[in-house]
């Protein structure tokens, strides 16, 4: 028997003890006099080690277990978690989550989910590929990677390390309406970090590669050559003066405004008028070419689940469909406030995929002319009450369709509902992985502040 067999045999054991725990959990919620009770329980394993400079730095092999339970007399809501998984603490874990429950204030909106979205009949995603590698093997990885990205280039002056990541456990959902979920995962990466040294500037950059299947890791070669061309670009930055300017989003920040765009559209945003984009369902925020969907049944899926964080059956939806928003990110609390149904988004929005145009990064270049390339956003400047925008970055200035030269400690701003508005284009160049699949965009206009 394999590593990876006998790693997967374990986590099916695992899952059937898990999904028998939650059982009993909300058997002991409805002893201890609750009305209604749900249940989430997790257990991960892991390996981490880490590389740097040749040597093994840190070796981390992880087990971590966790659970939480929520409980309602009527109205009343009561929440308690526990990393211990024993009976007899368990049984107190629930206990506590009793006696919150009796000295809260009645809320008409608690409760659990409705009982017919449950998703009693759920797909199998594939998302558990367990990796069997030990630590030996996850150096020799590590090693190869740091050693492509040290190699690349006579100006890679040092190393924050190669680090190989390897993850899998199980999920299981449970709540009083009879509904008991779960189901394994497992979570794959290769990362490096390096500086380089040109005069008396020093840069630091880094890649990575992340899937459920290791099989599908880009290869630690492949890491460390394109860790070591990113930070190498960089040297020689030089700062620009503020002005207005057409502004590319590079892949990897793109999700960055989508997650802008997702925190506007929660439904606790917008039961507290706390967004930017209130009463904007069926108006256009993007152009009309622009969609964005939803699929967290996509297999193999980063982000997949059959349910959500309340079992509610999940389902592919448009979020954006021509440029219109077609509705908020629901959980079963959020829509009640808004007199609206879930739409099986608890824990969060899964897979999102961006509609993309015919031009890659260079074609994008080519059409903004002259503007700001942006590769690295610093700081927490978005307001999303707002939607006003302000971040420190770095990139590249392009003129003429062709990146000219590295730039830092600079900021671009502008407001979101300008930047959604004014997006011309977005490229076919997504190498990140994750869990949304967007290329870089290009956006008409935005400030550009510096020296």
């Amino acid at each position: 028997m394999t590593a990876s067999t006998d790693n997967a045999a374990q986590t099916r054991t695992e899952l059937e003890q898990l999904k028998q725990l939650v059982a009993d959990l909300l058997a002991e919620a409805r002893r201890q006099g609750a009305s209604a009770a749900e249940a989430g329980v997790s257990a991960d394993h892991g390996l981490e080690l880490t590389v740097r400079l040749g040597e093994v730095e840190t070796v981390e092999h992880t087990s971590d277990h966790g659970l939480g339970v929520t409980v309602y007399f009527g109205q009343r809501k009561g929440s308690a978690n526990t990393t211990d998984l024993s009976p007899a603490a368990v049984k107190e874990t629930v206990a506590a989550a009793c006696r919150i429950a009796k000295y809260t204030s009645e809320d008409k909106y608690a409760g659990l989910a409705d009982p017919d979205r449950m998703a009693y009949d759920y797909p199998e995603l594939d998302l558990f590929h367990p990796w069997g590698i030990d630590a030996l093997s996850a150096a020799d990885i590590a090693r190869a990677c740091e050693d492509a990205a040290r190699g690349a280039d006579p100006r890679i002056s040092n190393s924050e390390g190669a680090t190989v990541s390897t993850q899998q456990g199980s999920f299981v959902y449970g709540n009083s309406h009879g509904f008991v979920g779960g189901y394994p995962v497992s979570r794959h990466s290769i990362s490096c970090s390096v500086l380089a040294g040109e005069g008396d500037g020093m840069q630091r950059d880094y890649w990575y590669t992340s899937h459920r299947l290791p099989g599908e890791l880009e290869s630690p070669e492949a890491v460390g050559r394109r860790a070591a061309e990113r930070t190498v670009a960089r040297l020689n930055a030089r700062r620009l003066g503020t002005r207005k300017c057409p502004v590319v989003f590079s892949a990897e920040l793109a999700p960055g405004l989508i997650r802008s765009l997702l925190g506007a559209i929660r439904g606790h945003a917008i039961y507290r008028e706390a967004s930017f984009l209130l009463d904007q369902v069926g108006k256009p925020l993007f152009p009309a070419w622009m969609q964005i969907r939803e699929d967290p049944l996509k297999p193999r899926g980063i982000a997949s689940a059959p349910f959500d964080n309340e079992g509610v059956a999940t389902a592919p939806r448009d979020l954006i469909l021509d440029g219109v928003l077609q509705g908020y990110v629901l959980d079963s609390y959020s829509a009640r406030k808004l007199g609206l149904e879930t739409t099986g988004n608890a824990g969060g929005v899964r897979n999102l995929s961006v509609s993309q145009g015919d031009m890659d990064l260079a074609g994008l270049l080519r059409e903004m002319g002259t503007g700001l390339l942006v590769t690295e956003l610093m700081g927490q400047g978005v307001n999303t009450v707002t939607g006003d925008y302000s971040r420190g970055a770095a990139g590249f200035w392009v003129e003429h369709g062709e990146i000219q030269y590295p730039v830092e400690e600079i900021t671009v701003a502008g407001n979101l509902k300008d930047v959604f508005r004014n997006l011309v284009a977005v490229g076919n160049d997504n190498r990140i992985p994750g869990s949304m699949d967007t290329g870089s965009w290009l956006v008409e206009q935005m400030t550009v502040a510096g020296e």
